[in-house]
């Protein structure tokens, strides 16, 4: 599978959304008749597309929405809502900066400590509504941040960082244990980010009720740049899909892996299933919602590191309600609208009625599926030449 890069170095071929195109099957299903849900923990839900925890995309109104239309919303316990009584103003001051200020502000306002009392607030607020509150935070504050969670009535608690491990190694602060931490908590605990099948098999093994696949695909997300670490999407999912499947094999227990970022419209959305994803994690796309905090902006999630911020502010613009934007009807011609709607016809084109199936279509190697014959396109920025 490896080629030679120089003497003695070889390296492994992977794929990104952009690289792959999906083969219509030899039957085809009506759409609206193709199961397109997801489980975790024994719960369905059906839309099989999670907000990404991130401060432009998520917060109590966001969430509730999400939760009345079928999905999930993620809430950030370490961001702006658990560090302001009134997050508006710093969602103002962030949305109003010039590019040339925003990470410098960003990183400022992300100074303010956590307030506890606001875990359980904007928990109990979403729960009003009678819709799931799933949260997350990084792993140094998971133990603390659970227990408050948990006794606020949380459905399902995520602990997430750039890349996670079973075996993470330091001096300077307390390890958590994810083994013992998945063990005592009362809720499924989802666990991320991950891209290859030996720390997808891990993480499974300590506990995690799902997995969250992916290395700085966001689109607001500099990781890659910064670092120059991560793995292409497909390849990343379809490596943590062996692992799953592997482990349903030995143990008989089913853990969903959720492909997390790199997905800006409907088709690479298809792709990330068709590579073996129970569920995908969507930040931009949903960003540009009228019910997104982030006034037509998103920014990563390590933006605002002291040091080293491995993120940036983008503008994604406002263009449409999360209602159109997951079941339409679409107002852009460039399928970041009508996400559902566009799952559910790929599914059936592919002769695909369950998301089972849709792991088994056929995947092509396809690298000039986005450029040919759209040369109009290209020309006029419209359509698939934005």
């Amino acid at each position: 599978m490896a080629e030679w890069i120089g003497i003695g170095r070889r390296a492994r071929r992977c794929y990104g959304f952009d690289e792959v195109a999906l083969v219509p099957g030899s039957s085809t299903v009506n759409p609206n008749e193709v199961d397109a849900s997801w489980s975790i923990a024994g719960r369905t839900f059906k839309v099989p597309i999670l907000a990404a925890a991130m401060d432009g995309v998520v917060d109590v109104r966001f969430a509730v929405e999400m939760g009345k239309l079928g999905g999930i919303a993620v809430l950030n316990l370490d961001g702006v809502q658990t560090r302001y009584d009134n997050p508006s103003d710093v969602l103002d001051q962030i949305a109003q900066a010039s590019p040339e200020e925003a990470t410098k502000l960003v990183q400022g306002v992300y100074l303010t400590p956590v307030k506890e009392k606001l875990i359980a607030k904007r928990i109990e607020e979403i729960k009003a509504h009678r819709v799931p509150a799933v949260v997350s935070c990084i792993p140094q504050n998971a133990k603390k941040f659970s227990t408050i969670a948990q006794e606020a009535g949380c459905d399902i608690f995520v602990v997430q960082s750039t890349v996670a491990t079973v075996r993470h190694i330091s001096t300077e602060y307390k390890v958590l244990d994810l083994q013992k931490f998945c063990k005592a908590s009362k809720i499924p605990i989802i666990i991320g980010n991950c891209v290859t099948y030996d720390v997808a098999l891990e993480l499974m093994e300590a506990g995690g009720a799902g997995l969250l696949v992916g290395v700085g695909p966001g689109a607001a997300c500099t990781t890659r740049g910064v670092l120059g670490i991560g793995v292409p999407q497909m390849t990343a999912t379809v490596d943590a899909a062996a692992a799953r499947d592997y482990y349903f094999k030995r143990r008989g227990e089913y853990i969903p892996i959720i492909t997390d970022g790199g997905m800006r419209i409907g088709g690479e959305i298809c792709k990330a299933f068709a590579a073996g994803a129970d569920a995908v994690m969507v930040g931009s796309a949903f960003a540009r919602a009228k019910e997104a905090p982030g006034r037509g902006f998103h920014w990563g999630m390590a933006t605002s590191h002291a040091n080293l911020p491995r993120g940036t502010r983008v503008h994604v613009k406002t263009t449409g309600t999360l209602k159109e934007i997951l079941f339409g009807p679409a107002q852009v011609d460039d399928g970041s609208q009508n996400l559902v709607g566009a799952l559910r016809t790929s599914m059936g084109s592919l002769g695909a009625s369950s998301m089972k199936e849709m792991h088994d279509v056929e995947i092509i190697i396809a690298p000039s599926i986005q450029t040919e014959g759209k040369v109009f396109q290209v020309g006029q920025r419209v359509g698939m030449g934005k």
